[in-house]
C-alpha cells in the first residue's frame, strides 16, 4: 500500500485501533457503510464457527469493525470470525499491531508481508496466503514476486538479503534448531539482533495464526485476489458489471 491505512494508528488500551489485512489507501474513498456481519455467499461461509450478530457483540469491536469497512470497501473475513470471542478478538490484533506496525527496526511492510507469504505457505493456509500475498503485492509495488514465493522462494527473484531474511522465518516456522550460524547469515545481510527477534516472532505469531484460519476453515474475501493486480477502477467496473 502506498501509505497504509494503519499509519499512524497504534493500540489504545480503551479501544483497538485499525487493524490487519486493510487495503490500500486508495480504496479509503470507496462509498461502503456500517460493517455487516452478513456472509458474502451463504452456500460456502467464511468459516465452522458462526459470525455473531452485530447487535451481540461489543461496542468497541463493532465501532471497529464499522470503521475498517467504510475505510477499506470490505472487512476482511479474519475480523468476522474472531469476533466469535471478543476477549481474544483483542488480544490477538493488539498483538498484531505490535510487531507489524512497529516504527523501529529494518524490516519494511513489505518484507514483513513477504515472511507471512512464505511461511504459511509451509503451513498451508489459503487465508493468510491470499490476504497477505495482496498486501505484499500492495506495499512493493511488485505484482508477481508474492506468487514466485508461494511457488518457491528459492527461485523467486529475490535479492540475498531477502533470501536470508525468508531462510530465518522458515526455520523458524519448521522449529528447526536455531543455532549462532542462522544469526550470523542475518548479520552477514545487515539484520541485528533486535531484527532477528522481529523475523522470528513474526513467523512465530502467523504460525498460530495459520493454525487457527485452519481449524476454523478460514475463507479469504474474493477482493483480496485482484488486489495489487487490477487497478483499482478496472475493478470497480467488474464488480459493477457483476453486481
Amino acid at each position: 500500500m502506498s501509505g497504509s491505512l494503519l499509519y499512524g494508528l497504534r493500540l489504545r488500551l480503551a479501544r483497538p485501533p485499525l487493524l490487519p489485512l486493510l487495503a490500500s489507501g486508495v480504496l479509503q474513498r470507496w462509498p461502503r457503510v456500517a460493517y455487516s456481519t452478513k456472509e458474502e455467499n451463504a452456500a460456502r461461509p467464511i468459516g465452522r464457527y458462526p459470525v455473531p450478530n452485530k447487535k451481540d457483540m461489543p461496542y468497541d469491536i463493532v465501532e471497529l469493525m464499522e470503521e475498517v469497512e467504510r475505510k477499506t470497501g470490505f472487512l476482511p473475513n479474519v475480523f468476522k470470525a474472531m469476533c466469535h470471542r471478543p476477549a481474544e478478538f483483542r488480544a490477538f490484533f493488539a498483538y498484531y499491531n505490535a510487531i507489524m506496525n512497529k516504527d523501529t527496526g529494518r524490516l519494511s511492510k513489505a518484507d514483513k508481508e513477504l515472511i507471512i507469504v512464505a511461511t504459511s505457505v509451509v503451513n498451508r493456509c489459503p487465508y493468510c496466503v491470499v490476504a497477505h500475498g495482496a498486501l505484499h503485492r500492495i506495499y512493493s509495488k511488485q505484482p508477481a514476486l508474492a506468487d514466485q514465493v508461494i511457488v518457491n522462494w528459492k527461485l523467486a527473484d529475490l535479492s540475498d538479503r531477502d533470501l536470508a531474511m525468508l531462510e530465518f522465518a522458515l526455520a523458524v516456522c519448521r522449529a528447526d534448531n536455531i543455532t549462532e550460524e542462522h544469526f550470523q547469515k542475518l548479520e552477514r545481510h545487515g539484520f541485528d539482533r533486535e531484527d532477528a527477534w522481529d523475523i522470528g516472532m513474526i513467523s512465530a505469531f502467523f504460525a498460530m495464526s495459520n493454525r487457527i484460519a485452519h481449524y476454523i476453515d478460514l475463507r479469504p474475501n474474493k477482493e483480496f485476489y485482484t488486489m495489487g493486480r487490477v487497478p483499482r477502477g478496472e475493478r470497480e467496473v467488474e464488480e459493477a458489471e457483476c453486481a
